[in-house]
């Protein structure tokens, strides 16, 4: 993991492989950005003028770099645009500087240190930067290079080592506990990146769930896990009906983060198909070959429950992760079967690739026999959903238009981009079963509407639910930008941390 320091050394001299300054587009052509005036200095107040002669317009993400002149004490100053600077006396939106951050610091990738002088309003800025830098800096490697050409130092660049933040004050709490806090949530938005980037041969269910295991009893969080014996004998007849094709059987963690001044206790259940094939509906080829993200939403779930703790908040969190590997053998459930779940619902299986909502319906109904006050399930549910908002934005529906509102605000607030979706009841009908109590099934049209409605199903009755269905921005195919890398993206784990933060503090609309 990348370090981060607060310094109140001046951009013109500390000593680091590179300076970072912000640049805009102002009403009359490029402007530097807040924090960068030394710089500016340096280079006899012609900066912007140097910047624009090489085509740099501002634009948000923007990279360029310059050899840096005489009166500084770094080799090398990279601009990052920042997109149009805010009105006078108004502040960049924190996105804006998370965005700018992550670009700076994915350009910077093999460096040791970067002194970032970006602008540093107040402690919501330091956040914004602190976490930009630090996810920007991520890099999954460890499939990579291999152990000798690692050691002779020729293997894949590694992340920025450190980033050092100009203008943040490491005596003033508020900036202090803002550093704090972004290191703790970059961390586990990592951590979850690299399990999503894991390959579903080295993670099995049976390999998550020990992970899961070891990192919560490391940071003070309750474990159980219940084997394939235990969810046989339990009736867990959705997680079973979805991981019995597998060599690699399935399991199902809870994680149990509890604070003795709690007045409030979330639960989030995760989906954690550690690759899905389909089943026995088989996906055509094209189709599978990214499926080890499938478990995103486990790994939102368990590097959220390991954030809130190492946070200290004032509230009760469970986390629910249901592994399973979704894969087609002479024992798989097959289109046709009927499964009886672990709230004794019975689903008739018309497809075996809409797994996902069998293994969370299970978990759904474990969670509420807790009685929390609300429940949130993450997943990679349906393509549907992806077809609606595309590859950056998840949906979010819900059993209360309150609390999905409160969702969706929260998102935008850390800068996750998410929209608020209907359960139309007219599509529940879809899944009625001549058979079974309901199918796993309904319409094509709508059909993430379709999955969410089916979920809940399985919520306690009162109990406050949301579903989020992180399809699109769990896992980025193409070229980084921002903070985003390719591949694993960490979706969700910010969204849900501060729902948790809100909930600590009675904030919560």
């Amino acid at each position: 993991m990348t370090a981060l320091t607060l310094s109140t050394a001046g951009a013109a001299t500390l000593r680091a492989d590179a300076l970072v300054v912000g640049v805009a587009k102002g009403p009359k052509g490029l402007v530097v950005a807040a924090g960068a005036e030394a710089v500016d200095k340096a280079f006899d107040g012609k900066l912007a003028a140097v910047l624009d002669a090489l085509g740099a317009s501002g634009g948000e993400g923007e990279t360029t770099k310059l050899p840096a002149p005489a009166g500084l004490k770094v080799p090398v100053v990279l601009a990052v645009g920042l997109g149009t600077a805010p009105e006078q006396d108004e502040s960049f939106d924190e996105e804006a500087l998370r965005r700018a951050a992550g670009a700076a610091a994915r350009a910077l990738h093999g460096a040791k240190k970067a002194a970032f002088a970006l602008p540093l309003d107040d402690a919501s800025a330091v956040t914004a930067v602190a976490e930009g830098a630090l996810l920007g800096a991520y890099a999954f490697t460890a499939y990579q290079g291999g152990e000798k050409k690692a050691a002779k130092g020729s293997g894949p660049k590694q992340p920025l080592a450190e980033v050092a933040l100009l203008g943040a004050k490491p005596r003033d709490k508020e900036h202090k506990a803002a550093a704090e806090r972004a290191t703790v949530v970059a961390t586990e938005v990592n951590i979850a990146r690299d399990l999503v980037n894991t390959p579903p041969n080295d993670l099995t269910p049976e390999a998550f769930a020990a992970v899961a295991s070891a990192t919560a009893k490391e940071n003070g969080v309750k474990v159980q896990v219940l084997d394939e014996k235990a969810l046989v004998k339990g009736g867990y007849g959705g997680i079973m009906g979805v991981g019995k094709g597998s060599e690699n059987l399935p399991r199902l963690v809870k994680l149990s983060y509890t604070h003795p001044k709690a007045e409030k206790t979330l639960a989030f259940v995760g989906k954690g198909i550690t690759y899905d094939s389909g089943g026995i509906s088989l996906k055509p080829a094209g189709h599978n070959e990214t499926m080890k993200c499938d478990m995103a939403g486990a790994a939102a779930v368990f590097a959220s429950v390991v954030a809130v703790a190492k946070l200290g908040l004032q509230v009760n969190v469970t986390g629910w992760l249901a592994l399973a590997e979704n894969m087609p053998s002479g024992s798989a459930t097959k289109p046709g079967d009927v499964l009886r779940m672990y709230s004794g619902k019975t689903v008739e299986v018309l497809n075996t690739d809409a797994e996902g909502r069998l293994v969370l319906g299970d978990a759904l109904t474990k969670a509420s026999e807790d009685n929390p006050d609300a429940i949130v399930d993450v997943a990679t549910l349906t393509g549907a959903m992806v077809m609606a908002l595309g590859d950056r934005t998840f949906g979010i529906m819900a059993n209360d238009d309150a609390f999905r509102t409160s969702i969706h605000e929260i998102a935008e607030e850390v800068g996750e981009s998410s929209w608020p979706m209907p359960l139309p009841e007219d599509l529940r009908k879809t899944m009625d079963s001549p058979t079974a109590d309901i199918a796993n099934m309904g319409v094509r049209m709508g059909g993430g509407l379709v999955a969410g409605l089916f979920l809940q199903e399985f919520v306690g009755e009162g109990i406050t639910w949301a579903h989020l269905d992180i399809a699109g921005p769990a896992f980025h195919e193409g070229a980084p930008y921002g903070y985003t890398p390719k591949g694993g993206t960490g979706s969700a784990v910010r969204t849900l941390v501060r729902l948790a933060e809100r909930t600590a503090t009675g904030d919560l609309g």
